[in-house]
């Protein structure tokens, strides 16, 4: 037997070692295989940053037919939930007591200029909730919109044509607009960033705690035979875990996935290749399984869910942010996934994201390298 078949056989036999000790450990299987797929429930089910319905006031300071009319067309909006009124004030108390989330005054002389068509008419006055930004843009953005079709329908029924542009306008790659066709997919990234460090996070402390490093050095195993009988059985388990997220985000949750399955399952292997050397980097520098987990958590997990985009958009970010987000692989790996099950397979895009994953991937494991000693101390 040659050299390099010898090096191939222990190789194996390492790999298989750790196969063994993961099917005899239930925790590194329920951090695989559970794990992934609560916190995609959670995120699937819990995070929405869609408005569904909400309840607007509305004060008819005019009541001629005109303004009954824009009333019961707001009424009729799948968006709205309509409280009328005719006090400005009181309305404003509801507001501020949470029960509206927002107002539309109908002026007296709204009946006169609602189909004027000259600037400054018709003479409406909306009162939105500030504290919420979001949902105060929602509401403006409908309430224009439903103010605009009912003027349309208005001109129509009397004849008249809508003078100005009339705007059609049309969402690319998610037009439903639903937010959780683009947060599944970035949520992914906090999932499988979690589970792969801390899938690698356990495994060279482990050997440390039980004291079989000794045994493994002792039998001549090189720095690279070592490192990668503890990436190749977490590699095989972290794909899975990724392909049962890819299964739930499209068939559970309904995401629709315009890209192909190699596309998707590079990305998740190059990502997967950053997450590992993150763990057992940890891992190999501080040779405490208790200490590595917690390290993994706060080392994964914080940088993935605040600088990776998945939330907080990175362009609106000071430029020193900016520039720490390009070191973490999460960030690459939100644009990668959101594309994929958005867009299709963007080549131009996903070839940029490949290689921020790929030399995240290269430098964690690179430098685990460096730190994994032969010799014991």
């Amino acid at each position: 037997m040659n050299a390099f078949a010898y090096r191939l056989k222990r190789l194996w036999t390492l790999c298989r070692k750790e196969t063994l000790q993961i099917i005899r450990d239930p925790s590194t299987l329920l951090i695989s295989f559970i794990f992934p797929g609560i916190l995609l429930f959670i995120f699937g089910a819990g995070i929405n940053l869609d408005s569904s319905t909400v309840t607007l006031g509305v004060v008819l300071e005019d009541t001629r037919p005109q303004a009954i009319s824009l009333a019961e067309s707001l009424a009729n909006s799948p968006t709205f939930h309509v409280k009328t009124g005719f006090d400005a004030k009181q309305m404003g108390d509801e507001l501020r007591a949470g029960h509206v989330r927002g107002f539309l005054i109908v002026r007296g002389d709204f009946s006169e200029r609602a189909l004027r068509q000259s600037p400054g008419t018709p003479s409406l006055l909306l009162v939105t909730d500030g504290s919420e930004p979001n949902t105060a843009s929602f509401v403006a953005a409908h309430v224009r919109g439903a103010v605009a079709v009912w003027q349309r329908e208005e001109l129509k029924r009397q004849g008249r044509e809508l003078k100005g542009l009339d705007i059609e306008t049309r969402s690319w790659f998610n037009p439903s607009t639903e937010s959780r066709n683009f947060l599944l997919p970035g949520s992914i990234s906090i999932v499988m960033t979690v589970v792969g460090a801390l899938l690698t996070a356990l495994v060279v402390a482990r050997e440390w705690e039980r004291g079989t490093m000794e045994a493994l050095l002792a039998a001549g195993v090189s720095r690279f035979e070592l490192l990668a009988s503890k990436v190749i059985p977490y590699f095989v388990l972290g794909l899975i875990s990724f392909v049962i997220c890819v299964g739930l985000t499209r068939y559970a949750f309904h995401v629709p996935f315009r890209g192909s399955f190699g596309a998707v399952m590079l990305v998740g292997a190059l990502f997967l290749g950053s997450a590992l050397g993150l763990g057992l980097l940890l891992s190999t520098v501080l040779k405490s399984q208790f200490n590595a987990a917690q390290a993994a958590l706060n080392a994964a997990f914080l940088p993935a869910l605040m600088l990776s985009g998945f939330v907080f958009e990175i362009s609106s970010m000071p430029a020193p942010i900016r520039a720490v987000t390009t070191i973490v692989p999460a960030r690459y790996f939100v644009v990668a996934m959101q594309t994929v099950f958005q867009a299709g397979d963007v080549w131009p895009v996903l070839i940029r994201a490949f290689e921020g994953m790929s030399l995240a991937a290269l430098g964690f494991l690179g430098v685990t390298y460096l730190k994994t000693r032969r010799r014991l101390e």
